[in-house]
């Protein structure tokens, strides 16, 4: 359980954060960009959930609480921002990604995650990219287990499709 305080972040020092930063900015990154679709926002997003960590008094158990606290804190923020904000409607593959020698953009699998129905790209990313179990998304998307298996396995037969259409 994380507890936050209105003092602020006395507990954890500058060194910790800066040191969860280089840690975890670019899965942060990756699973911000998965909801947001373009650099700009996911930036946003992204050192907004940093300024949450600082401005709160986290307790946490381990490492991995840590990390869960921030994907979760990512994906509600992403969640968040899109639902209170008008955004226009753009057709995303008029866009290219952006040209870069980073393995996320040329990742073929990866580009189909990205284009998954929203409830599939979360599990997918979390489960296939971070390691996490289907109990841990569970936990950490607050969803049942069972609802995370069954979107593991829809993504999996969508993933297969687009995929194999590629081959």
């Amino acid at each position: 359980m994380v507890e936050n305080t209105p003092e602020g972040n006395a507990e954890m020092p500058s060194q910790e954060i800066a040191e969860m930063y280089g840690r975890h900015v670019s899965m942060l990154y990756r699973v911000c960009y998965s909801y947001m679709k373009n650099a700009a926002d996911t930036e946003d997003i992204v050192s907004d959930v940093f300024m949450k960590l600082i401005r709160s008094v986290a307790n946490f158990h381990d490492d991995e609480h840590k990390k869960a606290w921030l994907l979760r804190t990512a994906i509600n923020l992403c969640k968040d921002n899109l639902k209170h904000r008008r955004r226009d409607t753009v057709n995303i593959d008029d866009y290219d990604l952006p040209e870069s020698k980073d393995p996320f953009y040329e990742d073929n699998t990866l580009k189909a995650i990205l284009e998954l129905p929203e409830r599939y790209k979360a599990v997918v990313y979390l489960h296939y990219y971070e390691g996490y179990s289907s109990a841990e998304i569970s936990e950490i998307l607050k969803r049942p287990k069972p609802t995370v298996l069954y979107h593991l396995h829809i993504a999996r037969k969508l993933l297969r499709e687009v995929l194999d259409h590629e081959k």
